[in-house]
């Protein structure tokens, strides 16, 4: 009870809200309280609550979760939103259509209730295969010790159903459920008061087994705010004919909508627009790279420096790495010699500067890698920035290895990123489709993921890792999907969620293995009584202080004890086998080795 109040609490702090525009004034409310006829503001990041029309403005919508297809689709008024899709680009006003119980994905998720046993974590189905076991051998042993009581050592009916019930009773590992839920829900406490909300209790057990952690660069690695560092002139640029590129730049930024971190950066260092207004304007797009925007005079983008150029990237590649190696985030504005339309450019683009921008890296950043490096958890930082400035910054975090980068807009088949995942540790220019064909790639290759990201590009490798990890301060989207929830965005807290998976594993391991010995130990003299043919020699109470005295009390404390030992080997295997002996024979076979060649040396 404790618990779910504890996390009743932090779930209203992150509960998702939608803004709302009632009496033409704007309002944020929670999601659940939105009603039919509604009109809701939907912006880059959101997902939607709620199945809707839209009245006013366009966005690039993902309904990948809905219909498993990552293409970016255009929603224009009159155009559907479809509720569990997220937005990832532009901002529109829209009409709530259907509410609650009648909206698409409440429909979804109704189906989708019942968690069938692949979801589960290895720990419940591991005990989940020994009760099984248990349930079906107590059967027949209890039928035929009835048997041999009653008809073959004369026993009365009321003394063979007693002998019976104990053997049963001492068979049955009573409390082994109870003991790790009670061992898991603890944890789920522990972890929300140090701001992480738990949406889903296996994450914990699977982060404690995680051999591999895959980060996105902005907001991970580095805060989620980012500043403009300078501008320059390309060979483009015109300044007899052409008016300051600070003002060209600027009124390129204005049109845009601060639907993302980048853009709102462009807006507070680009501040002084010439009044121009924009006939059209495409949001930037995560898959290609890019913004555009259209005036009386022409057409101009903004973007990623290798989708933007394109063919002529090369001319311009040693200029751009320069800046890339010392850390900024280098984007090419031109001028498009084409019609922009949101879809990959075919036209040419003429350069008429670079625009340089930095994240500051977290400070608890490279305390943090550094324990999962000493914790043999391998970390893939995965960007779609450039790959060189991705690489200077994982340098920075103090992440090993980071200077084995690589341009993911190489990898063009399967089997390439199959390869590449296992080869780098940095990837650049990673569209959102291939962040998800890494995480299958590398649970492919039998790796144990866990995921970590803010944004809406991360929302599909989230939904496909073993464990997934979002910060409150990303997108709605990335929130919901993801199964833990930092609450201050604080990286640092990714340690402790780690050590409370240890602690319950490790626990529960001994306590399923003291259960167990009771479990086999009233099996094999269950077997015995029945082959010497004598009456068993217990009764259903005496089992019960034994259960509660040798078994219960102790697990129980067991369960809760300090415990951050590494996972080794698999659940089943722990509980089957005694490490201690098992180290005690290792420890004396080596030091009678040890002695024998003492031996030889004095000889």
């Amino acid at each position: 009870i404790r618990a779910k109040n504890t996390l009743d609490k932090l779930s209203v702090l992150n509960a998702p809200k939608a803004l709302v525009v009632r009496e033409g004034r704007q309002f944020s409310i929670p999601a659940e309280e939105l009603v039919l006829d509604d009109i809701v503001i939907f912006k880059a990041g959101n997902q939607i609550c709620a199945d809707a029309i839209v009245v006013d403005g366009e966005v690039s919508v993902n309904e990948s979760l809905l219909t498993g297809e990552s293409d970016e689709i255009s929603k224009k008024p009159g155009d559907e939103l479809m509720s569990g899709s997220f937005i990832v680009s532009g901002e529109c006003y829209a009409r709530l259509d259907k509410v609650g119980e009648d909206s698409y994905i409440s429909k979804l998720t109704l189906e989708a209730k019942a968690m069938n046993s692949e979801e589960q974590s290895e720990m419940i189905r591991v005990l989940d295969k020994l009760v099984g076991v248990v349930g079906i051998l107590i059967i027949p042993i209890g039928l035929l010790l009835f048997g041999q009581q009653f008809f073959f050592s004369g026993a009365s009916f009321s003394k063979s159903i007693t002998s019976m019930v104990a053997a049963v009773i001492g068979m049955i590992p009573e409390g082994l459920y109870l003991l790790a839920s009670v061992a898991l829900v603890v944890s789920v406490m522990r972890l929300a008061s140090k701001k992480v909300l738990v949406h889903d209790m296996k994450c914990i057990e699977t982060l404690a087994r995680v051999n591999v952690l895959c980060v996105d660069k902005t907001g991970t690695i580095t805060e989620n705010t980012m500043e403009v560092n300078g501008e320059i002139p390309m060979d483009g640029y015109d300044s007899q004919s052409m008016a300051p590129l600070k003002q060209i730049i600027s009124d390129f930024a204005s049109a845009m909508s601060s639907d993302n971190i980048t853009m709102k950066a462009m807006k507070d260092y680009f501040n002084k627009p010439s009044g121009r207004k924009a006939v059209s304007v495409s949001p930037f797009s995560s898959q290609f790279k890019y913004s555009g925007a259209a005036f009386e005079d022409g057409s101009y983008v903004l973007g990623a420096p290798e989708f933007v150029l394109r063919e002529d990237y090369d001319n311009y590649r040693e200029q751009i790495e320069q800046y890339s190696s010392e850390g900024y985030r280098v984007l090419v504005f031109g001028i498009y010699d084409g019609v922009i339309d949101g879809k990959a450019l075919t036209g040419k683009v003429t350069p008429l500067g670079l625009v340089f921008l930095s994240n500051p890296i977290r400070k608890e950043a490279p305390e943090t890698f550094k324990y999962f490096e000493n914790q043999g958890v391998e970390i893939k930082v995965i960007s779609g920035d450039n790959p060189v400035t991705v690489s200077q910054v994982a340098l920075q975090a103090g992440i090993a290895n980071a200077d084995n980068y690589i341009d993911a807009s190489t990898l063009t088949t399967d089997e390439a990123i199959e390869d590449a995942v296992l080869r780098y540790t940095v990837f650049g220019r990673v569209t959102p489709d291939q962040k998800r064909k890494f995480v299958r790639a590398l649970k492919k290759a039998g790796r144990t993921v866990a995921m970590t990201g803010d944004g809406v590009n991360d929302v599909l490798a989230l939904k496909d890792s073993d464990c997934s990890i979002a910060m409150a301060s990303g997108s709605d989207a990335a929130r919901r999907t993801a199964q833990l929830v930092l609450t201050d965005s604080n990286f640092k807290s990714m340690p402790n969620v780690v050590k409370e998976g240890r602690r319950v594993i490790n626990n529960i391991e001994k306590s399923a293995s003291l259960f167990l010995v009771k479990t086999i130990y009233s099996f094999l003299l269950s077997v015995l009584f029945l082959i010497i043919m004598k009456p068993y020699p217990f009764v259903p109470i005496q089992l019960t202080l034994i259960s509660a005295l040798t078994i219960g009390i102790p697990s129980f404390f067991f369960a809760l004890e300090s415990n951050n030992n590494k996972i080794k080997n698999i659940f089943s295997k722990n509980i089957l086998t005694n490490k201690k002996l098992s180290n005690i024979i290792k420890t004396t076979k080596r030091k009678r080795e040890q002695s024998k060649e003492d031996e030889k040396v004095r000889t």
